[in-house]
């Protein structure tokens, strides 16, 4: 017997690996900043304020990753309606594939962050620019979600 798949199998697919691998990305994005803040707290809690900012930058993609799966699952049929056709489907998967996979530089963007706490901690006039060095890796996470969002405009998705 053959399986047929539809097309909101591979709908769900692209909105799982849209959430999923974005949500991986920002649990590690987090961790390394907050490991990194929690340290500088041991020697002065008065910096909470400014390891907090830098913590909660690498959460953003996952913010992303979580619009990319909204979308592909009210534009798709998965929260009600029409399935749609095996190549609409196929089209979200790998458009929750390209959201989630920028939704991973929340990863290095911790990694910044983390950098950014440790120079603020030794020099508080450093944090302007440790923000910005932070906040210009999450700028590829913004161009896969531009290019899911035109992809999902483009198949009719949304």
């Amino acid at each position: 017997m053959v399986l047929e798949i539809s097309g909101i199998v591979f709908a769900m697919l692209g909105a799982s690996l849209s959430m999923g691998l974005a949500a991986i990305g920002s649990g590690m994005g987090v961790y390394f900043a907050g490991s990194a803040g929690a340290g500088v707290l041991a020697e002065d809690p008065t910096k909470f304020g400014q390891a907090l900012v830098y913590d909660v930058l690498p959460q953003t993609q996952g913010v992303y990753g979580l619009l990319g799966a909204i979308l592909i699952m009210l534009g798709t049929g998965i929260m009600g309606g029409e399935a749609p056709s095996v190549e609409v489907g196929m089209a979200a998967l790998f458009i929750g594939l390209v959201i989630g996979l920028g939704g991973l530089t929340a990863i290095p963007q911790g990694q910044t962050a983390a950098a950014g706490i440790a120079a603020t901690a030794k020099n508080p006039g450093a944090f302007a620019g440790g923000i910005i060095f932070t906040v210009m890796v999450e700028t590829f996470a913004i161009f896969s979600l531009l290019i899911g969002i035109l992809a999902m405009l483009g198949f009719g998705i949304i």
